[in-house]
């Protein structure tokens, strides 16, 4: 008599096995494909971080950008100033050297019609000395206008003026019935121009009174 075959053989058994119990076994992912890992949810995360390393970047550039601008602005600015300073010294420059060159010019004019004068007296051959005098007393009167037009002032102190060392240059101690340290006479006049001593005037002062 034959034995009774048994159901539960090892072999059938394994080729009855569920095929989704395979799957789980061999790590299938959840969108299908077998064995490839999903980088779907890094994908945001890695372009977020490049935008953060690249917002500050793009903002340096910015920035440098801006101050190179501003640099070459102040460097235009810079040289437009050395320009004009180099155009106002030269201007300057040329100014001073024309003051200097014409400066008399004014001062020579207003002597032409002394010169005028004097030629006109000595151009008179049989002159009495009343023409002569008027003549020369009319041409100091031009020679002293011409002298007060430009600037120049006589220093001429009277008696008993206080002694002044920056105008006066004393040539004489001389008694006198006045105060000490004072003018007694003008020997020869001085001159300003400009408020500047061109010449003191030469004096005599008076000394110190006798006990």
């Amino acid at each position: 008599m034959s034995e009774p075959q048994n159901s539960n053989n090892p072999s059938e058994e394994s080729q009855n096995i569920n095929p989704t119990q395979g799957n789980d076994q061999t790590g299938t992912s959840s969108n299908g494909l077998t064995g490839t890992p999903d980088n779907s949810k890094h994908e945001p995360e890695t372009q977020d971080s490049a935008q953060e390393v690249m917002d500050p970047l793009s903002k340096a550039l910015a920035e440098v950008a801006i101050l190179q601008a501003k640099v070459s602005e102040l460097n235009d600015q810079f040289l437009r100033g050395q320009a004009d300073v180099q155009n106002a010294r030269r201007r300057a420059d040329e100014e001073v050297s024309k003051a200097r060159k014409f400066a008399i010019e004014a001062f020579a004019e207003s002597m032409l019609p002394v010169t005028d004068s004097l030629e006109a007296a000595l151009s008179i051959k049989e002159a009495t000395i009343e023409q002569i005098r008027e003549g020369s007393e009319a041409t100091l009167r031009q020679l002293k206008s011409a002298l007060e037009k430009n600037k120049v002032l006589e220093i001429n102190p009277e008696a008993g003026a206080k002694f002044d060392p920056h105008h006066h240059q004393a040539i004489s101690v001389v008694p006198a019935d006045q105060e000490p340290n004072t003018v007694v006479s003008v020997l020869q006049k001085g001159y300003l121009i400009m408020d500047r001593v061109l010449r003191p005037a030469l004096i005599t002062v008076s000394g110190p009174k006798a006990n």
